[in-house]
C-alpha cells in the first residue's frame, strides 16, 4: 500500500494526502505553491525513510482542450489568465517532481471529477474537517487508491 498526494495547481494549491493502507485522508488543505512543494518533499522523505511507496497525482491544465462559455469578454479573459497560471504551475510540478525523482502522474482535467459540493464530498469521503474547493479537487485525484 502507498501514500498518495493529490495536487490541484493554481493560485491556491489544493493539497491532499491519502493513505492507501488505512483508506483515509491524512491531510486535506489549501496551500501556497511554495508550501505545497515543501510538503511534497517532506512526505517523500518521510515515506522513503519508512520504505512506503509515495506517489503524486496532479491535475495538468496543459492537457485541457475545452473551456466553459463565459457570459462576457471580461470573464473569458479572466478564465484564460487563470488557465495560463495553472499551466505554468503544472510545468513547475512536473519539473520539481522529476528533479526530486518522485513518481508522479500528470492527469487530464476530467468533467465531473471536480467542483463537488462540500456536503456531498464529505458524505462520500468521510472527512469531517474544513475544506476548500481546491482541496476537494485535489482529493478526488487520489481518493480510493491503494
Amino acid at each position: 500500500m502507498a501514500i498518495w498526494c493529490g495536487i490541484d495547481p493554481g493560485e491556491k494549491t489544493g493539497f491532499t494526502i491519502w493513505d492507501g493502507a488505512s483508506r483515509r485522508f491524512l491531510e486535506v488543505a489549501t496551500l501556497p505553491l511554495w508550501k505545497a512543494l515543501e510538503e511534497v518533499r517532506r512526505w517523500s522523505y518521510q515515506c522513503t525513510a519508512q520504505i512506503v511507496p509515495f506517489y503524486v497525482v496532479f491535475e495538468d491544465a496543459r492537457q485541457r482542450k475545452w473551456f466553459p462559455q463565459e457570459r462576457n469578454n471580461a470573464e473569458y479573459r479572466g478564465r484564460l489568465m487563470g488557465a495560463g497560471a495553472a499551466k505554468r504551475d503544472a510545468r513547475i510540478w512536473e519539473e520539481f517532481l522529476t528533479a526530486q525523482r518522485i513518481p508522479f502522474e500528470a492527469r487530464k482535467p476530467q468533467a465531473g471529477q471536480t467542483k463537488w459540493a462540500e456536503d456531498y464530498w464529505k458524505r462520500i469521503t468521510g472527512w469531517t474537517g474544513r475544506t476548500s474547493e481546491h482541496a476537494r479537487d485535489a482529493s478526488l485525484l487520489v481518493f480510493g487508491r491503494k
